[in-house]
């Protein structure tokens, strides 16, 4: 059989059986046969494994959101946690990258900061910021070691030292880990008791545990109210074993924590056993049995039955599941029949036909987990990344204005994502644990147990009981188990089981022996032993049904989805998730044929998120609705904080000093306006007890005090024209506190302020006539003149006084002896035997020069003999007459 555009989900919320009866199987349409339309194999999204052309590279947000996303994925399910792990983390990306930014708001820690290089020291205070809180919020997760590993791999990988942990200073590692100190302190006394695990403060469930494995609901004490489930042993979606037989409730109370954009118009208090409970957009209480709305309560999870008998694959139904025939709801219907064309191409969209019990299960596992199990709350930021990295996507906020980078495109839709989640999880788990409400398993065994409602007259009636269907809930009698009959295999021992309840469903995983081959498919069952579409280990999530957290997430996250890109529809108007043959199914074999979810619109993709919980047998239609429109009117509001973040006009900063500028301490404005005495809606005055002191305010150089806020005084400096560092004695005032700039010296000592080749220190361009080195001279080439006759040597020397008439210096090198001063040109020669003029000769002047020498005659040599003679006798008399003189007469 075909069904047509026309799906059992069209009756669901008005919760009339007999209209889904109608409607659940049709016949082919003229001219289509059955089988599937086209083979759908195009993998151009991926919720995970949809496979979006992956960028060359991403932004630290994204690469960091990617590895929150892994983390959650190895930690326990816990969608509540996880979306508030979302917030907090997308908060901590916000406001490093709004910390570089002039306008905008910063959410938690407030600081500006300045960096040479912008995005690169948003990218390290990103990092730094993340790395810190991933570590704190996964330190007791079982995913911890490869959590760990993977966090330390990406800082390696990014180049940056994660053993910093400083926050002080001023540099983008330290900004980062101020933040994330921030963002834990804050998370530490947000209301959800993470010091404590995130443990119930005074929520205790008032029905004992029903043992799922065995037969029916007997110990119920209030079917309204939610029971936990008994297990051998608990293992939750994300495969965790959780020891003990059941978990407790998963945060009842978070209705308490600190939300986003969540408003207290929107807020009603309830009080059970002397506690409060918080609820926003309070939908007003589910359906109850044995109340005025017992005929809905017994509905809604008859719903839930008649839908499991949907998930056979060989039932022979085949169904159109493409946009052309699925999706266009009405908000809080099922109403759509799809849309005639693809508004980005212009063309039909293409038919794609596949048996309905493979589409049921595929949606029911698909969205049950989000692949791998990030939870439906980090499920949509994988959307959200799909569509960052689609090749058609326009990256404008709101779809118009100027075109964002990657990394502002991404810490603004984190930032009003993350928000939306947070909030739709305190919304929601604030109902559930005040509602505190049935689960179908717990609801549909123990309406069996009574007995049928129907007929007062036939077997089990009892008033409270379920109502029969023929074909799906009926009553076990001696004829149907007849040899041959519909029940003939559920007599039991000696006719045991006549008169239970029977209903045609999907069998359960006693019957899925082998899930890698093996279907359970769908057959008459005692009602009493029903179990939805689940793992034997898992059945349904451990926390009250009323609403459907599914439901809440995803309608509000569809809905910021189309407000943040300015388009309802996915990029190429077409988001798509392959989920191959016999490949994808976890807890029974299948699908059997490929099937792609496809979706033309993001609403589409959230109203099949909401079906998928009705098919998985977690929550009846009466959770669904309500968690759709809370959804939907949170998402607006969450918006809308997000832009006064991006604008500047989210908070108003207490001044106390009345300058207008405020503090880093966030205040309340009664009227908003951030214009009333001691408030101000900027957060940059760096001394909020000065009023002379704010940014822009007039500076009184180099008086110690900052008055404009620059982060230092202004201080007089020296106009260096050229640049050379040396300043001329012109002065200017430099407001960043240094005299390091362009233009700017603290020296004045500048001799020629308009060539950066002259300056104190300088090297000199010898005899050239300019002074280089500033020190009133040009540098001169002299001759050394050792002795100091005023003469030099041939050995140069240089004088930095701009003349060669110190000692030691003289203007020519003809001194031939210049360690003898007497020696140099133009002296007297002075018979020295030494060249003293220079000359190149010796005393050679008259006066030097000896008399030539006499040779004497014969004649000369006679006389001379003679003379020489007769001195001698004259001697020799002279003395003998001195020798008689002395002896006395």
């Amino acid at each position: 059989m075909f069904e047509g555009n026309r799906h059992p989900e069209a009756a669901a919320q008005t919760g009339s059986i007999g209209s889904i009866q109608d409607t659940a199987r049709r016949r082919p349409r003229n001219g289509v046969a059955p089988g599937r339309v086209r083979r759908v194999v195009t993998l151009t999204g991926v919720l995970l494994a949809l496979t979006a052309p992956a960028r060359a590279q991403h932004s630290a947000a994204r690469e960091w959101n990617e590895q929150l996303l892994s983390a959650i994925r190895r930690d326990f399910a816990r969608p509540t946690v996880h979306a508030r792990n979302l917030f907090h983390t997308s908060v901590a990306m916000w406001d490093a990258w709004a910390a570089y930014d002039s306008v905008a708001d910063t959410y938690l820690h407030h600081e500006r900061a300045t960096a040479p290089d912008i995005e690169a020291a948003r990218a390290e205070s990103i990092s730094f910021a993340m790395y810190r809180i991933l570590r704190h919020r996964f330190a007791t997760s079982p995913g911890v070691a490869l959590s760990y590993a993977s966090f330390d791999a990406k800082m390696v990988q990014f180049g940056y030292n994660s053993a910093f942990t400083s926050t002080v200073g001023n540099t983008p590692a330290a900004l980062g880990n101020r933040i994330a100190a921030a963002v834990i302190a804050y998370g530490l006394a947000d209301g959800s008791n993470e010091g404590l695990g995130y443990a119930n403060q005074h929520y205790a469930p008032i029905n004992p545990p029903l043992v799922v494995a065995l037969p029916g609901n007997p110990d119920i004490l209030d079917a309204n109210r939610w029971q936990p489930l008994a297990l051998s042993f608990f293992i939750d979606q994300n495969g965790n074993i959780i020891l003990g037989g059941y978990p407790p409730a998963l945060t009842p109370e978070w209705g308490l924590v600190k939300a986003f954009a969540l408003s207290t118009d929107d807020l009603t208090i309830y009080n059970r056993d002397n506690f409060d409970y918080w609820v926003y957009h309070d939908p007003g209480p589910p359906p109850y049995w044995g109340t005025a709305t017992d005929a809905e309560y017994k509905s809604t999870f008859e719903v839930v039955v008649q839908w499991s008998g949907y998930l056979d694959p060989t039932d022979g139904v085949m169904i159109d599941i493409s946009p052309a025939a699925r999706g266009n709801n009405t908000l809080g219907t099922n109403d759509g029949a799809g849309y005639p064309i693809n508004p980005s191409t212009g063309l039909p969209y293409a038919a794609q036909v596949v048996p309905a019990g493979d589409y049921y299960r595929v949606l029911s596992e698909f969205w049950a987990d989000g692949p791998s199990s990030e939870t439906p709350p980090g499920h949509w930021f994988t959307i959200a990344n799909y569509v960052a990295d689609h090749p058609m996507v326009v990256k404008k906020l709101g779809g118009v204005g100027p075109t964002l980078g990657d990394l502002e495109w991404d810490v603004k839709i984190y930032l009003a994502l993350a928000g939306t989640v947070h909030d739709a999880a305190i919304a929601c788990w604030g109902a559930k644990g005040w509602y505190d409400y049935v689960r179908p398993i717990s609801a549909i065994r123990f309406l069996a147990d009574l007995g049928q409602c129907t007929d007062p007259l036939g077997p089990s009636y009892h008033p409270g009981g379920i109502n029969l269907h023929p074909g799906w809930i009926e009553v076990v009698t001696a004829e149907s188990t007849a040899p041959g009959e519909r029940h003939e295999h559920l007599a039991g021992d000696a006719g045991a089981n006549i008169g239970k309840i029977a209903i045609k469903a999907w069998r359960g995983p006693s019957f899925v022996p082998d899930p890698a081959t093996t279907t359970a498919g769908v057959g008459w069952i005692l009602a009493e032993n029903w179990w939805p579409y689940q793992r034997p280990t898992f059945v349904t999530p451990p926390f009250p049904g009323y609403f459907s957290g599914h439901s809440t997430y995803s309608r509000g996250a569809a809905t910021l989805m189309t407000l943040f890109t300015g388009d309802e529809f996915f990029p190429g108007g077409l988001g798509e998730f392959p989920a191959l043959q016999n490949q994808f199914l976890v807890f029974e074999d299948g699908p059997s044929v490929d099937v792609t979810l496809e979706w033309a619109r993001y609403y589409d993709a959230s109203d099949e998120c909401s079906l998928s919980r009705i098919y998985g047998g977690i929550h009846p239609p009466a959770d669904d609705i309500p968690g759709r429109f809370t959804g939907a009117a949170i998402a607006p509001d969450s918006f809308a904080k997000a832009l006064t973040y991006f604008d500047g006009s989210a908070n108003c900063y207490e001044d106390l000093d009345g300058d207008g500028h405020g503090s880093t301490v966030v205040v309340s404005s009664e009227d908003g306006d951030c214009g009333g005495t001691g408030e101000s809606n900027s957060y940059d005055d760096c001394n909020d007890g000065s009023g002379t002191v704010y940014p822009g305010a007039a500076e009184v150089a180099g008086d110690g005090i900052d008055q404009d806020c620059n982060g230092s005084d202004t201080a007089v400096c020296f106009v260096d024209a050229d640049d050379d560092g040396f300043g001329s004695t012109a002065t200017l005032l430099a407001g960043d506190g240094d005299c390091t700039d362009t233009g700017e010296s603290s020296d004045n000592t500048d001799c020629n302020d308009n060539d950066a080749a002259s300056h104190p220190g300088a090297p000199e361009t010898i005899n050239d006539g300019v002074d280089q080195n500033c020190n009133g001279f040009d540098t001169v080439s002299c001759f050394a003149d050792n002795d100091g006759d005023g003469v030099g040597s041939l050995f140069p020397l240089f004088a930095d006084d701009g003349d060669c008439t110190d000692p030691g210096e003289a203007t020519s090198a003809d001194d031939c002896d210049d360690s003898d001063p007497a020696n140099y040109p133009g002296n007297a020669e002075s018979c020295d035997g030494q060249d003293n003029n220079c000359n190149g000769q010796s005393d050679e002047v008259p006066q030097c020069s000896p008399l030539p020498p006499v040779v004497p005659t014969v004649s000369q040599w006679g006389l001379l003999v003679l003379l020489l003679l007769g001195l001698t006798a004259g001697t020799m008399l002279f003395g003998v007459a001195a020798e008689r003189g002395r002896a006395g007469p």
